[in-house]
C-alpha cells in the first residue's frame, strides 16, 4: 500500500480542516511539534511549537498523512496528483468545488471516454487533484 505524505510549511492544520470540510476528513491522528516525546526537533524555528509534526487523515478508503515539515517557506507540490473517486456525479461535482475553492481549476468537470465525469484542479495549497467517477464494470 502506498500512502501519500505532504509537508504544508506551516499551513498543515488549515489544510486538515481544509479537507475535513471538502472531503469528510476524519483525523485518525495529530500530534503537534509541542508534543513529541524527544522534545521540539531542533530544526523547527522558534515559535512552531503548534506547528503539525505529523496528523493522518481517512478520506474515503484511505489515508492522507500531512506535516508542516520544517514549517518554513511555500509548500511545492509538483509531479503528481491525488485523486479520488466519488460513487456520483452530484458527489463528484459538491467534492471538485469544494476542494477548488480559493484554487484553480485545470480541467473543468466533464464526461470522458472513461468516465460520466472527470475533472483536474489546484487546491489552494498547491495541491493537485483529479476527481474521477468509475464507470461501473
Amino acid at each position: 500500500m502506498i500512502q501519500p505524505y505532504l509537508f504544508y510549511s506551516g499551513r498543515c492544520e488549515e489544510a486538515i480542516e481544509f479537507y475535513r470540510k471538502a472531503l469528510g476528513a476524519e483525523v485518525l491522528m495529530m500530534m503537534r511539534m509541542k508534543e513529541s516525546p524527544d522534545g521540539i526537533p531542533p530544526h523547527i524555528p522558534a515559535g512552531s511549537e503548534n506547528k503539525i509534526m505529523h496528523a493522518s487523515l481517512q478520506i474515503g478508503g484511505g489515508v492522507l498523512m500531512l506535516s508542516d515539515g520544517m514549517c518554513s517557506g511555500e509548500p511545492k507540490f509538483e509531479g503528481f496528483s491525488l485523486s479520488i473517486s466519488p460513487a456520483t456525479v452530484a458527489e463528484a461535482e459538491r467534492r471538485f468545488a469544494a476542494l477548488s475553492e480559493g484554487g484553480k481549476v485545470t480541467m473543468p468537470l466533464d464526461k470522458t471516454f472513461w468516465s460520466p465525469c472527470f475533472g483536474m484542479l489546484t487546491d489552494r495549497f498547491g495541491v493537485n487533484w483529479m476527481v474521477n467517477v468509475v464507470q461501473p464494470a
